[in-house]
Order: C-alpha cells, then sequence, then structure tokens
C-alpha cells in the first residue's frame, strides 16, 4: 500500500512539473522567436514480485520526467517595417555576445537596433556578430559613417556622412553616403546546430551552446549550406499553438487528479486496516 502511495506522490510531481512546462509555453505566445517545449515521460524501475517462471511479474514504481525537449518549428513571420528587425526563414540562429563577459550566444529573437556607436544590438545591448568590410573573421557589427566610409575606401573631403542602409536577404548590409557612394559594408552570419535539444535556455532570448549542440565549425551567410534567408523588417513570432497547449493543459490537470485520488484511495484503505485492530 505505501508502494501506490509513492507511485501517486511520482505522478503528481511529474504532472506538476508538466503543467510549469505547459504554462511556461502559454505565457510566452507573444514572445518574439519563442521555440514551446514539451514534457517526456517514463516509468520509474518495476519492483519483481515472483522469478522463476517463465513470464516475470512487475509491478511499477511511478513515473519520471524523460526530457523536455523544445519545438524548432519556425513561428509565424510578421512584418514590422523596421530595417533592424529581422527574421530568419529557415534554419539557422543569429549570434549575440555578451560584451561585459564575451560569451556568445544563440537566439531567434531578431529584434535589434542600433545603439549610440552604432552597434546593431538587441535589448540587453548584446552586440550581433557578422563580417566587417573585407574581415573574413566575426566581430560586432556596426553600422556608423566611419565603418562605411572605411569599409567602401570613401576618400572625398569632407567626409561624407550615412545616408541610409539596407539588409537583404543573404545578411548583406549595403550603405549609401550622402555623396552618392553606396555598396555592402557588412554581412550578418548565422550559426546552425545539429543537435538544438543540446542547447541550453539562459533567458532573454538567449541559448548558451557546447559541443553536445554540434555547431558549425564556423558561423554560416544565410542561404548557403543549407542555412535560412534573413527578412529585414519583419520578426518571428512564438510558435505556440494555444490550441495544443491549452488541450495538453486539460490532460495534466485530469492526470494530476488522477494521482491525488491515487493517495486519497491509498490513504483510506490503510485507514480501514488500522480500524481492523479496533
Amino acid at each position: 500500500m505505501i508502494g501506490s502511495l509513492q507511485t501517486g506522490v511520482s505522478g503528481l510531481q511529474q504532472f506538476q512539473e508538466d503543467l510549469q512546462v505547459i504554462g511556461n509555453n502559454i505565457a510566452n505566445v507573444n514572445t518574439v522567436g519563442y521555440k514551446s517545449a514539451s514534457m517526456d515521460f517514463e516509468d520509474q524501475l518495476s519492483q519483481n514480485m515472483s522469478s522463476g517462471s517463465a513470464n516475470s511479474s512487475q509491478v511499477g514504481e511511478g513515473v519520471a520526467t524523460g526530457a523536455i525537449n523544445s519545438n524548432y518549428i519556425q513561428g509565424t513571420i510578421n512584418t514590422t517595417g523596421v530595417t533592424t528587425d529581422l527574421a530568419v526563414n529557415g534554419q539557422g540562429f543569429f549570434l549575440v555576445k555578451d560584451t561585459s563577459s564575451g560569451v556568445t550566444y544563440a537566439t531567434r529573437d531578431g529584434e535589434f537596433n542600433l545603439d549610440a556607436s552604432g552597434y546593431l544590438v538587441n535589448a540587453n545591448g548584446n552586440r550581433v556578430q557578422g563580417l566587417m568590410g573585407a574581415s573574413t573573421t566575426t566581430a560586432d557589427l556596426q553600422i556608423n559613417g566611419a565603418t562605411a566610409i572605411n569599409a567602401l575606401n570613401d576618400t572625398i573631403t569632407p567626409a561624407p556622412t550615412l545616408q541610409s542602409y539596407t539588409i537583404n536577404t543573404n545578411g548583406q548590409i549595403s550603405a549609401t553616403l550622402s555623396d552618392g557612394t553606396s555598396g555592402v559594408i557588412g554581412q550578418i552570419v548565422l550559426q546552425n546546430f545539429s543537435n538544438p535539444q543540446a542547447l541550453v535556455k539562459q533567458g532573454g532570448n538567449l541559448y548558451s551552446f557546447n559541443v553536445n549542440a554540434g555547431p558549425l565549425a564556423t558561423p554560416g551567410t544565410p542561404n548557403v549550406g543549407g542555412l535560412g534567408s534573413i527578412q529585414s523588417g519583419a520578426l518571428e513570432s512564438s510558435n505556440v499553438d494555444l490550441a495544443t497547449e491549452m488541450s495538453n493543459l486539460i490532460t495534466a490537470q485530469r492526470a494530476f487528479e488522477a494521482n491525488a485520488k491515487i493517495i486519497t484511495t491509498s490513504d483510506e484503505v490503510l485507514q480501514d486496516l488500522v480500524n481492523l485492530k479496533r
């Protein structure tokens, strides 16, 4: 009878965790680039009731969490009209660097803007990574008059100013100067992973990664090598399906209630056994 209590408790614990996963999905239904998660269950080690027979007799001892996996299916891309808002249409993650720690993170959240120095940054000030000018080394992307003049080798005096810039589907940043000079000054790169389930959520729509995620040797160019294209002036919405999550919520709630019933029933049986002595 104690075994049934433990089994019921394990069910309560795991379905409480499942409710937390579902609740987190629902809470992030409007989070840019959010990827929904789901919980996998597995049975715990069973107790052998008898041995020596052709067919073993075992009783399960409850349920445990097998894994909590993220669903990396792409969310809907919505137009915003803001040039620095970027969405990945297909596979790949943006790379952003925390300048204080030097750590680089992956993200699908392309809600970027330019800071006071012209660096392309996310909401937390992490700098988007890419290639500047003719360089082949990944660095912080910076879009301003000085970097445009340098990349375009403009030597006109007085120095022109940056008039406008665009970002195409290949991630190329093209600038136009006040003297009419124009051209590509930078390149946004994307990082792909062979095992995205190994990515670790760090909050702020960021993922940390290591060798278990299987990243490519170097970040790649959008539209090349299986990487998706970049859409400027748009953002990828959360891939949470509210109808599915509400259905999962009901299922998890009923399962929680059923496991609670196992505990109360076991308690009643134990009470009956105690009353037999009276």
